[in-house]
C-alpha cells in the first residue's frame, strides 16, 4: 500500500533559483552542492555550521560533483569541465566570472507554449528548463552567501553544440560521470547521455534523447536507473562488466507530472522528485510505488539524501515558467529524517 504524506519540509536554504538542480552531498567536505542552471551559479551549503557559499559560471550548469582529489566536474553548456581545488590558483577563464550566461530576457519569455518542462520564452528555444539566450547577466538569484573562491579550470571534453545545453550528471561506482544534455526547445532525441572518463575519454550511452535527467545506481552497482523526462518513465539498465549499460526496460511510470532527478537509497529504494507533480515519490527495487511525500512548490527538481548520518533528504525546486510560484519555490527544501542514503562516488578525475 502507498504511504502519501505531506512532507515535513524545512527550508534549508532560502533562494530564488530559477532552476534550483542536482543536490549532492559532499562527503569529504561534509556539505551540500546543487546548481542554479539558468541563473549560472554553484551553491553549497553546510546544515553544520549554516555556512553558504555561491560561485558563478559564464555558462549554464547543469550540474557540478565533487572529485576525488579536491575541486569540482561541471557539466556546462558546452561539454564537461574541472575546478581544482580552491586554492590551487591557475586561471578561471571560460569557467566563471562576474557574468552568466541566461538570456537578456531572463528565466521565461512573456509568451510561449509550453512544453514538457516549462514554457518557452517568446524571445528564443526556451524548452523545459528555459530559454536560450546570449550572456547576460545572471537570471535566477540565490541564496546570500559568500563568493566561493574557484581554482584552476580547465575543460575535460568540450563539445559546443548550437541550441544545446547541459543538463543533469552523476557519478558511477567506477568513478566516471555519466553526462546528460538537451535542447533548448526540447526538439525530440536532440540531447544525449555520455559516460566522461577521469581522462576525458567519451563514450556515448544514449544519443535519442530529448530531456535527459536524474541517474542512480542501485546500491551493488549492478543497475543503473534513468529518466528522460518527457516519456514520464524511470528506466533501468543492467551494468556489465564493463561498467556500461545493457537490457534498457521501463522500472515505473509516472501519471502527475514528469520525472525529473532522483537519487537511490540504502535499501535500493529510487525516490524520484516529480516536476509539476509537487511531490516526491519512493518506489521499491521491484517497482512498486509505496511512499509519497507530498510537497508545497509545484516544482521540485531532484533530491538527494545528506547530513552526517545521510537521513536527510535534500530537495531543490524551480521557479521558471511559473507565474504565481510559492513562496519556497526556487529555495532548496529539507525533509529531516526522511530515509537512509548512500555515500555518493567521487568523480576520479
Amino acid at each position: 500500500m502507498t504511504a502519501v504524506e505531506v512532507a515535513a519540509v524545512e527550508v534549508a536554504v532560502p533562494a530564488h533559483a530559477a532552476l534550483g538542480e542536482g543536490p549532492t552531498w559532499d562527503t569529504r567536505a561534509r556539505r551540500l552542492i546543487w546548481v542554479d542552471v539558468l541563473g549560472s551559479r554553484i551553491h553549497t551549503y553546510d546544515p553544520a555550521s549554516g555556512r553558504r557559499t555561491v560561485m558563478t559560471t559564464e555558462q549554464h550548469v547543469g550540474a557540478a560533483k565533487p572529485r576525488a582529489g579536491g575541486g569540482l566536474v561541471v557539466n556546462l553548456r558546452d561539454g564537461v569541465g574541472l575546478y581544482g581545488p580552491a586554492d590551487s590558483g591557475g586561471s578561471t577563464t571560460g569557467a566563471t566570472g562576474a557574468t552568466g550566461a541566461t538570456g537578456a530576457t531572463g528565466a521565461t519569455g512573456a509568451t510561449g507554449v509550453a512544453g514538457a518542462h516549462g514554457v518557452a520564452g517568446a524571445a528564443g528555444a526556451a524548452g523545459a528548463h528555459g530559454p536560450a539566450g546570449p550572456a547576460g547577466p545572471a537570471g535566477g538569484t540565490g541564496a546570500t552567501g559568500a563568493k566561493a573562491s574557484a581554482g584552476a579550470f580547465r575543460w575535460l571534453h568540450r563539445e559546443p553544440v548550437p541550441g544545446r545545453r547541459a543538463n543533469d550528471a552523476a557519478v558511477a561506482p567506477d568513478g566516471s560521470l555519466w553526462a546528460g544534455t538537451m535542447r533548448y526547445d526540447e526538439a525530440p532525441g536532440g540531447g544525449t547521455l555520455s559516460r566522461i572518463a577521469p581522462d576525458g575519454t567519451v563514450r556515448p550511452i544514449l544519443d535519442d534523447v530529448t530531456v535527459s535527467n536524474g541517474t542512480g545506481w542501485s546500491p551493488d552497482g549492478r543497475r543503473v536507473y534513468y529518466v528522460d523526462s518527457p516519456t514520464r518513465r524511470i528506466d533501468v539498465f543492467d551494468i556489465g562488466d564493463d561498467q556500461l549499460p545493457f537490457g534498457r526496460r521501463p522500472f515505473a511510470t509516472v501519471e502527475d507530472g514528469f520525472p525529473d532527478g532522483l537519487t537511490v537509497d540504502a535499501d535500493g529504494c529510487v525516490w524520484v522528485a516529480l516536476w509539476d507533480g509537487g511531490a516526491v515519490r519512493r518506489y521499491t527495487p521491484d517497482g512498486t510505488l509505496d511512499r509519497v511525500l507530498e510537497l508545497p512548490v509545484r516544482r521540485p527538481t531532484a533530491c538527494a539524501f545528506g547530513g552526517a548520518d545521510l537521513t536527510d533528504l535534500y530537495i531543490t525546486t524551480a521557479r521558471t515558467g511559473l507565474t504565481a510560484p510559492h513562496p519556497m519555490s526556487g529555495s532548496l527544501l529539507v525533509v529531516p529524517g526522511a530515509g537512509k542514503g548512500l555515500p555518493q562516488p567521487e568523480f576520479a578525475g
